[in-house]
């Protein structure tokens, strides 16, 4: 069984590193644990060893987790989400990391009304316009966001993309800074809209990530080891 806590601590140095080299504060990067597949015991052990955000990929796995798991943890929603499973996760996590449609979008927002609540979501950007990767081109993001400016119940916080799998990863550079560029040209020309995160990065790429401007890392193999699912 791998040192979770050794684990951590390491990602967290290197964490750290790399906001020092983009001359940012290690403070500005938050790290979300990867728990997708991960027992409720080990998670337990992360959160034991400093991990305060956990990221789900899948709203069921989500659903039987979170109450054998301490109230504190801040959860998130990392991967796709389908609108019928939309009312399950209203009021249950911080923050929706795959916002890729209007018809989710409407979805949230309409949910999240019935709750007396406003979900907070990042839209995911395909930047390298990979088939096989949910999320919007580049150049639709602009207009949705302004179809999104009038949907109660929602509130966007920024961007988030999935780099490709790639053997080094100094080779995806481009994507995440693509991404920051996108969001910093979203900031100057849509008023109103909020572009306080960028969730990118993971445990192959993190470090290159966070010197492009992540403000999220999603981290899950280089903490817990490799697992099945």
């Amino acid at each position: 069984m791998s040192d979770i806590r050794e684990n951590l601590r390491r990602v967290q140095e290197e964490a750290a590193a790399a906001a020092r080299r983009a001359g940012r504060l290690p403070g500005e990067v938050q790290l979300v644990a990867v728990t997708k597949t991960v027992p409720p015991e080990r998670i337990k052990e992360a959160l034991a060893a400093g991990v305060t955000a956990c990221g789900e990929n899948r709203v069921q796995e989500l659903l039987v987790k979170q109450p054998l798991l301490p109230p504190g943890v801040q959860w998130h929603l990392i991967g796709h989400l389908q609108t019928n499973k939309v009312k399950s996760v209203i009021g249950r996590v911080a923050l929706i990391h795959s916002l890729d449609s209007l018809h989710l979008a409407r979805e949230i927002g309409r949910r999240s009304l019935e709750r007396g609540w406003t979900a907070q979501a990042l839209v995911q950007v395909n930047v390298a316009g990979e088939p096989t990767k949910y999320g919007l081109a580049p150049a639709e993001v602009a207009d949705f966001l302004a179809e999104c400016l009038s949907i109660e119940g929602l509130r966007i916080r920024g961007l988030m993309t999935i780099a490709p799998l790639v053997p080094r990863a100094e080779e995806v550079r481009p994507v995440f800074r693509a991404l920051r560029l996108l969001a910093e040209k979203i900031r100057g020309d849509i008023p109103g809209v909020s572009m306080d995160f960028l969730s990118m990065g993971m445990t192959n790429d993190f470090t290159v990530a966070i010197e492009e401007g992540a403000s999220i890392i999603r981290v899950g193999t280089a903490i817990f080891g490799s697992r099945e699912g």
